[in-house]
């Protein structure tokens, strides 16, 4: 039986000219650029072995699996008063998921962790129930706010505060909304917090 590195070489000579044949002449020349199959398998052929994620082979090609999907949406179902918890820590919390791709999101926390180091999209809108105060609402990376959101209109019963950012995070970078001024006594239902892997780095 021949070498598995033989093999290996065999096997991806093969699908380079199949692939490329059912390419065209055209799109043919691009064949070394890298390329993910998803599933069980996978293969990534570079011919600049030193660019890129993942690991080298004996072959002189860049070799690495794909990144999985990561999706997080998280609202709040209930109108319970703030807990002391959330007055202690000023960290807004959610009780119910409607999205959690890849489980990158505590509920219980409500905190993001981030599993790749890539750009992420983050969005948020919190509204306030039956409070006249001004609110500030902050996105944390790490303790530190990125960006901020204002409901100040003292004549409106309901006002939200809404941003939202694209964030370059290192692989296991935490983020989570916190009340940086004002509160929410009366509750925050209806409102919600949501971020996506856009693409690794």
């Amino acid at each position: 039986m021949p070498p598995w590195n033989v093999m290996l070489f065999h096997v991806l000579v093969t699908f380079t000219l199949t692939f490329g044949s059912v390419l065209g002449q055209d799109q043919a020349q691009n064949v070394t650029d890298p390329f993910i199959l998803e599933g069980k398998c996978l293969v990534v052929c570079d011919s600049d072995p030193t660019s890129g994620m993942g690991r080298t082979s004996i072959l002189g090609m860049s070799v690495r699996s794909g990144v999985g999907k990561v999706a997080f949406s998280a609202i709040r179902d209930n109108n319970l008063e703030p807990s002391e918890l959330s007055n202690r820590t000023m960290v807004i919390f959610f009780d119910r998921m409607l999205v959690n791709i890849g489980y990158n999101f505590d509920i219980e926390k409500s905190t993001f962790l981030a599993p790749w180091t890539g750009i992420y999209s983050f969005s948020f809108n919190v509204v306030k129930t039956y409070s006249r105060q001004s609110l500030q609402v902050s996105l944390m990376v790490n303790g530190w706010p990125v960006i901020s959101a204002f409901a100040g209109d003292k004549d409106v019963t309901r006002e939200a505060a809404t941003n939202s950012a694209l964030v370059h995070m290192e692989k296991g970078d935490e983020v989570y909304l916190k009340l940086e001024r004002g509160n929410l006594m009366g509750g925050w239902k209806y409102s919600t917090f949501s971020g996506f892997l856009v693409f690794p780095l």
